[in-house]
């Protein structure tokens, strides 16, 4: 991968310089500021960066307000950001991930550590150009079958406190080696999106979620949350501040929401996507895998609720028909 690195310190760009050629097969840039690091982005025939590895503290532009400058841009709307930084605090956490953060780790850093996050990262990065490709080949092909997985995570841009799905997996197990100040996290899932999966376009059921995404932020608005779609027509949400929720009231607020936004598919049709809320799962107390277990059970909860919900309806209209 071509890795950028942005550090005032001189110590670590040099260690991270010697760290890449032990692990081998990437190609590292550093700058020891964000006006130096967007420059360089800037230039003429600068390379495409794959990764980025963000100090936080650095003076004139801080690693967030970076972050948060590459987000804004086309080319880096969905580049991995990890944070390499001293800053433990957890207002930093919530801001880098806030700001599109995909990893966040802490000086002092173990090699072993950096290296599996790396790794973790080229991963992601070749799942998300497959997935990129068979989006926009759907665009110009819009009667082309839906070749995205219904399982797949899909990276939504430009939605408030809307962050991917490992980024959502990183931030939750940042939390857990800290204290977690009463977060809670709870799930929707749309309802039918099996239905919506089967006759739709990659490039229609990437607009479907991303607006039902707009709907459900622009509904949290208002209270400190991070969101993430986690496949499978799910929305997973982790809240600060101690505010827990009232879930039913929110789906409610949603559907209403739904209900009156117009949303088409490509022939022009309209569409009339609800979601469905699973149970809140509070994360106070709880640490490492007990942390990573109640987010998937919020996610499990609402696909529960809604494969409950189709069942319901399919119990309904088979009774209408034996009467």
């Amino acid at each position: 991968m071509q890795i950028l690195a942005v550090d005032d310190d001189p110590i670590i760009l040099e260690l991270l310089k010697q760290f890449m050629v032990a692990v081998g097969g990437h190609s590292l840039s550093v700058a020891l500021s964000g006006a130096e690091a967007l420059e360089m982005i800037n230039a003429e025939n600068a390379p495409r960066f794959d990764c980025f590895l963000f100090d936080i503290q650095m003076p004139g532009m801080d690693g967030i307000e970076l972050t948060r400058r590459m987000r804004e841009t086309a080319r880096y709307a969905d580049t991995p950001v990890l944070m390499l930084t001293a800053m433990a605090d957890k207002r930093y956490v919530d801001n880098a991930f806030a700001a599109g953060a995909t990893d966040y780790v802490t000086k002092p850093f173990e090699v072993s550590e950096l290296k599996a996050r790396i790794g973790l990262v080229e991963g992601l990065v070749a799942a998300r150009q497959s997935r990129t490709k068979k989006i926009f080949a759907a665009q110009a092909m819009p009667e082309q079958p839906n070749t995205v997985e219904l399982f797949e995570p899909i990276s939504i841009y430009d939605v408030d406190n809307v962050i991917e799905y490992m980024a959502m997996q990183n931030y939750v197990a940042q939390l857990s080696r800290s204290a977690l100040f009463g977060s809670t996290t709870f799930a929707f899932t749309i309802r039918e999106i099996e239905t919506y999966h089967r006759t739709m376009s990659a490039f229609e059921f990437f607009s479907l979620i991303s607006d039902v995404a707009e709907v459900i932020s622009d509904t949290l608005m208002g209270h400190q949350f991070l969101m993430s779609y986690a496949g499978n027509g799910t929305f997973v949400c982790v809240t600060e501040s101690g505010w827990r929720p009232d879930v039913a009231k929110l789906m409610d607020a949603i559907n209403l929401s739904l209900a009156t936004t117009e949303l088409y598919d490509n022939t022009g049709e309209r569409l009339h996507p609800r979601v469905i809320a699973g149970a809140p799962e509070r994360l106070i107390w709880k640490s490492g895998a007990s942390v990573m277990d109640a987010l998937a059970t919020a996610h499990a909860s609402a696909e529960a609720a809604a494969v409950a919900h189709m069942d319901a309806q399919k119990d309904f209209w088979d009774m209408g028909k034996s009467a």
